[in-house]
Parts: C-alpha cells; structure tokens; sequence
C-alpha cells in the first residue's frame, strides 16, 4: 500500500466527485461541516476525522489510501504553480491592491494585531446583479492582538 499525499488523494476525490454526480455543498452536508471547509479538506487542507473520512468513502467510492490520506495532518498553502489560476490570482491581486488599506482600517478600528486564519470561517455566496451576478466571500476571523 503506497501512501499517498493530500494532493493525491485530493486529485482522486475531485475526480470521484464528478463520477459521483456530487456537489460540494452536497458533500459539505453529508459530512456535518461549512461547504468553504470542507471543500478545502477533501482537496488536502484540512484533516478530516475518521467518521468524515469514513463517510466521504462511502459517497465516492474511495479506496483506504485515500481514507487515510484524508486524514492526515497537512502542509498548509498552496503549491507556487497554483497562484498562475486565474480564480486563485485574482485573490492574491485583490489582496495585493487592497491588502494595505485593509490592514489599515482593521488597525483603526481594532488596534495593532492580526485577524486569525486559524480561528476562522469562510464563505462563498452569489448575489444577483443587473450587470452581471456577483460573488461574495466573507472572511470572519477573531482579531488577535498583540501583548507583551
């Protein structure tokens, strides 16, 4: 049994996905957690508990490599070559432009500190637009400051 990496078992459940006729939200309710979350752990960001990683085999047909895979502990962040998507770039461009105002208004209105990536949710919505449907992330972290 070859162990596999979280990008290989990730490669092997977008696949199973799409044979499997499964949404991500689909998915996200059957294993009890966010849609934004879970998406990011079948794809090798997140570990998934065993009764998840139970659960997600049964909906796609996965073998024990993959089981185990899904719950291993990652490397977080993403391979360099990743950032060359065009969704993905957009994120860093936009982060980029506005990333120093936001690191601004986020000092003024909670002092100096950070807003966590750990203690944190995200999510993905459309907003119906005359000029064209929008989308809409929210990132909500807790704002932790900084002590001496």
């Amino acid at each position: 049994m070859h162990p596999l990496t979280k990008n290989e078992a990730g490669a092997i459940v977008r696949a199973a996905r799409i044979r499997a006729g499964l949404t991500w939200a689909e998915l996200a309710t059957e294993l009890d957690a966010a849609p934004v979350w879970t998406t990011a752990a079948l794809l090798g960001q997140h570990p998934l508990s065993t009764k998840q990683a139970r659960r997600a085999a049964e909906l796609l047909e996965l073998d024990e490599n993959v089981v185990t895979a899904l719950q291993d502990q990652p490397y977080r962040g993403s391979d360099p070559a990743t950032a060359a998507d065009p969704t993905i770039y957009r994120f860093h461009e936009a982060i980029s432009v506005y990333g120093p105002a936001l690191k601004e208004l986020i000092h003024e209105e909670f002092g100096d500190g950070i807003m966590s990536a750990i203690n944190f949710s995200i999510d993905v919505a459309r907003r119906p637009d005359p000029d064209g449907d929008r989308v809409v992330v929210t990132f909500d972290g807790k704002f932790l400051d900084y002590r001496w």
